[in-house]
């Protein structure tokens, strides 16, 4: 069976996809991604590791998905195929073969139903509290004995610094550390969306989304 062939809007759709699966693969050599594709949108999901977050990444197709009887697409995959596959001079992407996806990828974000989220800071912030927390961790690690540096030691610093929460939003540190590691905080805009039980950091570069805790329920949120 031939393998379908994405075909983006152009070429620029293609090389932002392949530096979102770039940075991915950094973190997870054997990481898989979900591709969902209809009409002319695509929408690829993945987990970086340690962030405890779903990343989103969109892209334009040139015209929309079709491949023999079916409109529509919706398979997981290998992010390092996928990124072999793109050839951003021609705009298309080659989808790999389907892997067994891993438990993530049966349980993703809501297509619809986002309402935004008053009261998130603003990127310029957002960005000083990640660049903070990095500079905090960096600082307590080196100020343990050689011989306290243990992994276990590590992961409860960097446990207690992620997890803190972003104002009174409930939204962890972590959540714009994982934005800001795939470079979705490059632009001037950011949006807190919610709907159901699920948050979604939200910029014109990619999407992280997460569970809501049990103490965000009583959020007020505003039509997005």
């Amino acid at each position: 069976m031939t393998a379908p062939v994405l075909h983006f809007a152009d070429a620029g759709e293609g090389a932002d996809l392949a530096a979102f699966l770039g940075r991915l693969v950094h973190y997870d050599r054997a990481a898989a991604v979900r591709l969902q594709a209809g009409g002319q949108a695509l929408a690829v999901f993945g987990r970086p590791p340690s962030f405890e977050v779903l990343a989103i990444r969109t892209a334009r197709l040139l015209k929309p998905y079709e491949d023999g009887l079916d409109s529509s697409l919706d398979v997981t995959v290998s992010a390092g195929e996928l990124l072999e596959s793109i050839d951003e001079a021609a705009g298309t992407a080659r989808v790999p073969a389907s892997v067994t996806g891993p438990p993530w990828a049966g349980v993703l974000p809501p297509r619809g139903g986002w309402e935004l989220v008053p009261g998130f800071p603003d990127v310029d912030v957002v960005r000083g509290l990640v660049r903070a927390a990095v500079a905090e961790f960096k600082a307590r690690v080196e100020e343990l004995a050689p011989d306290a540096r243990t992994r276990a030691e590590l992961d409860r610093i960097g446990r207690e610094i992620w997890s803190r929460t972003i104002g009174d939003t409930g939204v962890p540190v972590r959540a714009a550390h994982a934005a800001q590691s795939l470079g979705f905080l490059r632009g001037d805009a950011l949006d807190l969306l919610g709907s159901g039980s699920w948050l979604r950091l939200r910029t014109a570069y990619g999407s992280v989304a997460l569970r809501r805790s049990n103490g965000l329920s009583g959020l007020s949120v505003t039509p997005a």
